[in-house]
């Protein structure tokens, strides 16, 4: 158990005294050198104020050393980003910070990704990535930005740099919508997504390319999920009259194939 040096590493952290903390948790100094020390148990109203003072849940402050955390994933905690306070599992995400003490953008390239895969949760892998910042975007949340390849979202374009806000929990996942995710297998996609998480523990995934059909992933395989927020690319969309063709063209060969099963069907009668 942490929770004596929780407390006073979170309040080196914030550089707050003794004096400091006691006073605004309304308890006597002894009491809480007490608690830093180990030699007196909190009780649950005392876990509790705790919890509020810091922002932090109390199976957090209890269970996990967060001496360990790097200044990214400290101020993700301080901000509220603990999956405990869902009522989920701890999930903490490796990020940067700018000289300023705000999150950095990080670019993970196309050559970067297979890297990503297995390094998303090391904050030493995580600090190597080329960082940049947009003025427009909320300083306040996180975002990061994958390179995509392939056909399969088209009009999106293959080498298209699309940004996503991290999504911490998977239950606000909104049917519809694109997200970039990170799986097991597969490694990063962008798909749009249908939430089926809490009555069957999975996402469907469809593209916006027709070409291309829709598939579960259970949530045991997803690693990571950023909802989409926008794309750069150096190409022009098509025109919408080429699409139209070209879904036109899709679904005729929909139809031939079908036929064609048919036929077969009947001559194997």
């Amino acid at each position: 158990m942490y929770f004596n040096s929780n407390i006073k590493f979170l309040r080196k952290h914030r550089g707050r005294t003794q004096d400091d903390v006691a006073f605004s948790l309304n308890m006597k100094r002894s009491t809480l050198s007490g608690y830093e020390n180990g030699v007196a148990e909190p009780n649950i109203e005392a876990l509790v104020a705790f919890s509020k003072y810091f922002n932090i849940a109390i199976d957090t402050l209890v269970k996990v050393d967060l001496s360990t955390f790097s200044e990214g994933q400290l101020s993700q905690l301080e901000r509220g980003f603990d999956a405990h306070l869902k009522g989920g599992n701890l999930r903490v995400l490796a990020t940067t910070v700018s000289p300023d003490n705000y999150d950095n953008i990080e670019l993970v390239t196309e050559k970067a990704k297979a890297g990503y895969a297995t390094g998303f949760a090391d904050p030493e892998y995580i600090k190597v990535l080329p960082t940049f910042s947009m003025p427009f975007l909320s300083r306040e949340r996180k975002y990061r930005t994958f390179q995509i390849s392939g056909d399969s979202m088209l009009p999106i374009p293959d080498g298209s740099y699309v940004t996503g806000e991290y999504v911490l929990d998977w239950t606000y996942i909104r049917n519809g919508q694109p997200y970039i995710i990170l799986t097991q297998d597969d490694g990063i996609v962008f798909k749009i997504a249908e939430n089926k998480i809490e009555d069957e523990g999975k996402l469907t995934l469809s593209s916006l390319n027709p070409l291309y059909h829709p598939y579960d992933l259970a949530a045991s395989d997803i690693k990571e999920v950023w909802k989409f927020v926008h794309y750069i690319s150096a190409q022009m969309p098509e025109r919408q009259e080429n699409r139209l063709r070209e879904e036109e063209l899709v679904r005729t060969v929909r139809e031939l194939q079908q036929k064609v099963e048919e036929i077969q069907l009947k001559l194997n009668l």
